[in-house]
């Protein structure tokens, strides 16, 4: 299965925009489409996750971000905690998974479950 995007409401699109724009960029993902009702991150012109302004928010609901690296998902969860997240799970292996997969848990400002997350071994 391959998705095309995902979409988010959010309570304060600023807030979760600020939040997800500094977390995501460590993963090389950016914004890609703004507007005063929503925010589109992706890579290549291309946003494949969205957040929209809404009275209620959709969460609490899981999202998880590939990681090219160990490394990424380490930097994604520091980005987070300091752009507001708290803490879900700190990075490290879950090889009840995956023997190799590696995540990071942080809840955003709706109280989403957001992780990073690598399946490659250490290099």
């Amino acid at each position: 299965m391959t998705l095309d995007h995902v979409s988010l409401l959010v309570r304060d699109l600023d807030r979760s925009r600020d939040f997800y724009s500094a977390a995501l960029t460590q993963l090389g993902i950016s914004i890609v489409f703004e507007d005063a009702s929503a925010a589109g991150f992706g890579k290549n012109r291309k946003a494949q996750f969205w957040l929209n302004s809404g009275v209620t928010p959709s969460g609490p609901t899981h999202i998880a971000f590939a990681a090219a690296t160990r490394a990424q998902v380490r930097a994604f969860h520091a980005a987070a905690l300091a752009a507001g997240g708290t803490d879900n799970g700190a990075p490290g292996l879950r090889p009840h998974y995956h023997p190799d997969y590696y995540g990071a848990f942080v809840l955003d400002p709706d109280g989403n479950n957001a992780e990073a997350v690598c399946r490659l071994p250490e290099v």
